[in-house]
C-alpha cells in the first residue's frame, strides 16, 4: 500500500460505519428480478467467461478491454468503422452525439458481426436527450425537483433502461456521482452538495437501470465535486484531506458498492491525500487497485474516462490497464493502442493472468446482459417495437422538474 498505515485504518473505520449508513432504503422493485442481481446465473456466467476467455488470442483479449467511441450516425464512414471495430473484436463502443436512426443502426451492426457480445454505452447523465437530438428530455441533475425520491428516481432508470433497449444500448455511462460544492465544474451534472441525498438519489435510479438489464456507471471516482477544472481541458487536482474525501466524495461511491452495482469511472483527477504522485486516478494504482478494490471491495466494472481528454496527457491505455482498469474508455487512436498493449503483455511488462482478470469479468457482465452470452443472429428483432417517448417519459420528466427555479 502506499498511503500510510494511519489512513488505512482511517478507512476502515469509515467503512464499517458506512455499512450502517448506506443500508438499501425501501424502493419499491419490479416482479422480475434483476440479472444484475445475485442469481442463479452467477457461477453459469463465470464458467462461460472462463471458457471464453481460455478460446480467444491474445489480440482478441486485449481488443476487449476498449470502447473507443463514435458519432451516433448511419453514414457509410461510421459503418465502415464500426465493422472494423466488430471484426477486430473489440469490447464495445461509446456512442457520441447523434439521432436514434443512428444509434440502431450502429448497435445492429456490431451485435451481429461481433464474435462476443459488445458493451453499446452512451452518456446520458439526464436521458438520452443529453446525446440523441429526438429523445424525451429529462432535467439536469441540478433541476430535478427537491421533492424528488427514490421511488420516482427508480422509476426514472427504469423508463431510461427501457428507451435504451429499443435502441440497443446495454450501458449507461451515469449516474454522476460527483457531490458538488456549488461552484465546481460539475455543478449542473451533480445531484446537489449533500453527499447522503447523492447517494440515494443515484443508487434508487441505478437499480431501476439495471432492474431494467442496463449496465449502470457511476462517475467520477474518487469524486469530481470540488474541481474547478474540465477534465476535457486540463488534470483537476482533489485539494482535500482523506478524511474530508470520506465523509463527502466518497460516501456516494461506499454506497454504490454496498449495493453490488456494475461499473465505476475513474476520473482524470489528482488526489496528492491518496496518491503522492499526481497520477490521474485513471491510471493510479493506488487509487484504483488499493482504494477502490482492495479497501472498498468493489468487484465491478473499472472504466475510465475517456483517455482523449487533456486530462489524461502523457500517459496510455497500457497504463491504465496495467493500474486496474478493466475497460479504456474512447482513446485517441484505438488499434495502436491495442497493439501497444500486446506489446507490452508481449515484453512482459503486463502479465497475460492480468489481461485475463479484465477479460473474465468483462465476459461476466456479458453473460448476463446478452442472456447467456447467446450471439445476436442477422435478422433477430430483440428490441421492443415501441417509440422512445410515451405517457411514461412525459409523466416521469414532469415530476422530476423543479418548478421552483
Amino acid at each position: 500500500m502506499n498511503r500510510s498505515s494511519s489512513h488505512s485504518i482511517l478507512i476502515i473505520i469509515a467503512m464499517l460505519m458506512m455499512l450502517v449508513c448506506c443500508a438499501p432504503k425501501a424502493v419499491k422493485m419490479p416482479a422480475e428480478e434483476s440479472r444484475m442481481e445475485t442469481s442463479d446465473l452467477t457461477e453459469s456466467a463465470r464458467q462461460w467467461a472462463d471458457s471464453v476467455c481460455a478460446s480467444l488470442t491474445l489480440r482478441q483479449k486485449v481488443g476487449q478491454l476498449f470502447m473507443p467511441a463514435l458519432y451516433a450516425s448511419s453514414d457509410e464512414w461510421t459503418s465502415r468503422l464500426i465493422r472494423q471495430y466488430a471484426d477486430s473484436c473489440i469490447g464495445g463502443v461509446v456512442l457520441l452525439k447523434g439521432d436514434s436512426a443512428g444509434v440502431t443502426h450502429l448497435s445492429k451492426i456490431l451485435k451481429v458481426r461481433s464474435q462476443i457480445p459488445p458493451f453499446i454505452s452512451i452518456d446520458a447523465e439526464w436521458g438520452l436527450a443529453m446525446r440523441l437530438v429526438d429523445a424525451p428530455e429529462f432535467p439536469r441533475n441540478d433541476n430535478i425537483s427537491r421533492e424528488a425520491d427514490e421511488n420516482l428516481m427508480f422509476d426514472y432508470g427504469r423508463e431510461l433502461a427501457r428507451e435504451c433497449r429499443v435502441l440497443g444500448i446495454n450501458m449507461v455511462l451515469g449516474p454522476v456521482l460527483d457531490v458538488t460544492d456549488g461552484s465546481g465544474f460539475m455543478r449542473r451534472r451533480s445531484l446537489g452538495n449533500d453527499p447522503h441525498r447523492v447517494a440515494d438519489l443515484s443508487v434508487a435510479y441505478a437499480r431501476g437501470l439495471e432492474a431494467g438489464n442496463v449496465i449502470s456507471v457511476a462517475k467520477h471516482f474518487p469524486g469530481h465535486g470540488s474541481v474547478s477544472v474540465d477534465s476535457h481541458r486540463s488534470m483537476g487536482i482533489i485539494n482535500r484531506s482523506l478524511h474530508e474525501m470520506d465523509s463527502v466524495d466518497l460516501y456516494p461511491f461506499r454506497c454504490w458498492v454496498e449495493q453490488g452495482l456494475s461499473g465505476i469511472m475513474i476520473g482524470h483527477l489528482a488526489v496528492p491525500s491518496i496518491d503522492s504522485g499526481m497520477r490521474p486516478a485513471a491510471v493510479s494504482p493506488t487509487v484504483i487497485t488499493d482504494l477502490l478494490r482492495d479497501d472498498m471491495h468493489f468487484n465491478g466494472l473499472v472504466l475510465t474516462d475517456a483517455l482523449n481528454m487533456e486530462g489524461a496527457n502523457g500517459y496510455t491505455s497500457a497504463d491504465a490497464i496495467e493500474a486496474g482498469a478493466d475497460i479504456v474508455l474512447a482513446p485517441n487512436k484505438t488499434f495502436m493502442e491495442i497493439e501497444r498493449v500486446v506489446k507490452a503483455v508481449q515484453e512482459g511488462k503486463i502479465s497475460e493472468g492480468k489481461i485475463d482478470n479484465h477479460v473474465r469479468r468483462i465476459l461476466f457482465y456479458k453473460y448476463l446482459l446478452s442472456g447467456g452470452g447467446k450471439k445476436v443472429e442477422e435478422g433477430e428483432e430483440k428490441e421492443p417495437k415501441i417509440g422512445l417517448r410515451t405517457a411514461t417519459s412525459d409523466s416521469i420528466a414532469k415530476q422530476l422538474i423543479n418548478n421552483e427555479q
